[in-house]
């Protein structure tokens, strides 16, 4: 029986998250599922256009089908549930005065906001347009919402597996999108019951990935700034100008 009080925590459910490959024939309760959607589709999303969907994928033929996109990898196959995360790189063009009808139901919004929101989002994607960028804007705001999908799943107690190895053209044709050159395949994530064990393979350390102020200076707990930032900083002191002319 789902139960939320059992939850494990964000920092938990971040810390027990492994990509799993083989799954349980267990269900999905209805109940987990809904909740798992709603609160993957709570992910922020750019000038909240809301320009990614989920297609949820549990029927024997489409599991199959997905299987056969993916060139036969198990999960898929295996897994009650696989996610098919699809972009929308024409979202901002549609009518989305119940976007702002809720924002200003919610008190979030006021009729001012609203107008001069509405035109600096559609001149932004108009931006993106001219430099071809649609397509990979739209992608982002789906990858961000499976992020919240696999970190909801794994606080729920659920295994997922993030898949980037697809045929899109056969993923559009197995969720019947194969004609809309507007929607794009972002991510699949099956999603299920563990039917293995996997340990945590390590990450590197914190100053190897993570930097300060600078690419290339290591994050160190305790230092308020790089070497190359103090650096810069005691230049621009010395010479005015310096700043200035960056």
């Amino acid at each position: 029986m789902f139960n939320e009080t059992a939850w494990l925590t964000v920092p938990q459910a971040i810390r027990a998250r492994r990509s799993i490959r083989h799954y349980l024939p267990d269900p999905i309760p209805t109940e987990q599922l809904t909740e798992l959607l709603d609160l993957t589709l709570e992910a922020p999303s750019s000038w909240n256009v809301q320009a990614r969907s989920v297609v949820v994928v549990s029927g024997q033929e489409g599991r199959d089908g997905l299987a056969w996109a993916t060139g036969g990898q198990p999960h898929p196959q295996e897994a009650p549930v696989t996610l098919v995360f699809v972009a929308s790189s024409q979202a901002w063009r549609e009518d989305l005065s119940d976007i702002y009808g809720t924002a200003r139901e919610n008190g979030a919004w006021n009729d001012q906001f609203i107008a001069g929101f509405s035109q600096a989002s559609l001149d932004f994607h108009q931006d993106l347009e001219e430099r071809e960028l649609l397509r990979e804007y739209a992608i982002k705001d789906a990858v961000i919402a499976a992020t919240y999908a696999m970190i909801t799943a794994a606080s729920m107690g659920l295994a997922t597996s993030p898949m980037n190895g697809w045929d899109e053209g056969k993923v559009k044709k197995v969720i019947g999108i194969e004609d809309r050159d507007d929607l794009h395949i972002a991510m699949l994530l099956p999603v299920g019951r563990a039917a293995e064990e996997r340990r945590h393979p390590g990450r590197r350390p914190l100053p190897q990935n993570a930097f300060d102020g600078r690419y290339g200076y290591g994050f160190t707990p305790g230092l308020t700034a790089s070497p190359a930032s103090t650096a810069s900083a005691t230049a621009s002191s010395a010479h005015p100008d310096t700043a200035a002319a960056r």
